[in-house]
């Protein structure tokens, strides 16, 4: 079967009145690429209102990691709704919150005993690690990565050096931030050459970054996205998350890893990091791991979220529909 199928010459008349309407009363803040207006989907085709059908290479922007409409997936989710919809794990306890936080530990790149806390969304995920990395090394700074994406709540888009309109305008963001270049070997910075270059930029880290103006025993954790993706879909070199893992444990720094969207098998492993050979402190991801419902996952070895009651929660995160859509995935 050819696809795309074309009725009506996109956009047609019907996607042209939800645009305008959307004109009227949605905030403007979104980048659409293309005015689709989506009326049903199924596996990987996409079908607007007009009739047009396309085969729907965004996923719902890397969400829908087992296609539209799964069978086993609609069935979890219905299954759960006939059961509730809701009610806060931060007063309670349900059992498919613990479900899913059993098969999550064991599937984390994450060594020895681990901690799970749900919240709704990536940037979610990446604030509770904010957080989470503060608690428990006394520490305020963070480094991440020139090129990188990591949501556009206050404390993740101050991790975030992708584009410059994600940040205009919303300064001060959080202090104590510092922006190291990715390991970005077609575009060297340093114009050097892998691997005789003996992974010159993580030597920049140590050699430069932490004698001249970084004082080390500030930061909390360092926040790599394991491929890099909006930054331009960027594969690190193998030896290098082993070299930086091991500096960052010489000076006491945890080591986060964002799998928001390069998680749940998107690479062929359950996370991307493991194709590296290195055991992260940190694991955010979202996205793929409840395919298409609101889910964002923090995990971290035990003794980092060792927090006191109420110094994080979420009225909604892991929601039990969620949770279902999320067991139903994995």
């Amino acid at each position: 079967m050819t696809y795309p199928k074309i009725k009506v010459t996109p956009p047609g008349p019907k996607a042209k009145k939800v645009v305008e309407r959307d004109e009227a009363v949605i905030s403007p803040s979104f980048g659409r690429a293309y005015p689709l207006v989506v009326e049903s989907a199924q596996g990987n085709i996409v079908k607007d209102v007009d009739g047009n059908e396309f085969i729907d290479m965004n996923a719902g922007l890397a969400v829908c990691s087992v296609g539209h409409g799964h069978p086993k997936l609609k069935k979890a989710i219905k299954d759960q709704v006939d059961k509730f919809i809701h009610y806060s794990y931060t007063d309670f306890f349900y059992e498919d919150y613990v479900d899913l936080g059993e098969e999550l530990s064991k599937i984390l790149p994450i060594e020895g005993d681990k901690k799970i806390f749900y919240g709704n969304s990536g940037a979610e995920a990446i604030e509770a690690a904010m957080k989470a990395s503060r608690w428990h090394t006394e520490r305020q700074g963070y480094l991440a990565y020139i090129g990188s994406f990591h949501g556009r709540t206050m404390g993740a888009v101050s991790l975030t050096a992708s584009k410059p309109y994600q940040r205009r305008k919303f300064s001060p963001l959080i202090p104590g931030v510092e922006h190291i270049f990715y390991p970005y070997c077609y575009r060297c910075p340093f114009n050097l050459e892998c691997p005789s270059c003996g992974y010159a930029c993580v030597d920049y880290i140590d050699e430069y970054l932490f004698h001249k103006y970084v004082a080390p025993e500030e930061v909390s954790m360092l926040l790599a996205e394991p491929i890099q993706g909006e930054g331009g879909y960027v594969v690190p070199p193998m030896g290098y998350f082993k070299k930086l893992k091991k500096l960052l444990d010489e000076y006491g720094i945890l080591f986060a890893v964002d799998e928001v969207q390069s998680g749940v098998g998107r690479t062929g492993k359950w996370f991307a990091i493991e194709h590296f050979g290195v055991k992260p402190d940190i694991v955010t991801t979202a996205k793929g791991i409840a395919a298409g419902l609101p889910l964002g996952v923090m995990a971290s070895k035990a003794e980092i979220q060792a927090w006191t009651p109420g110094g994080h929660a979420s009225a909604f995160g892991g929601n039990p529909v969620s949770c279902a859509a999320a067991m139903a995935v994995l």
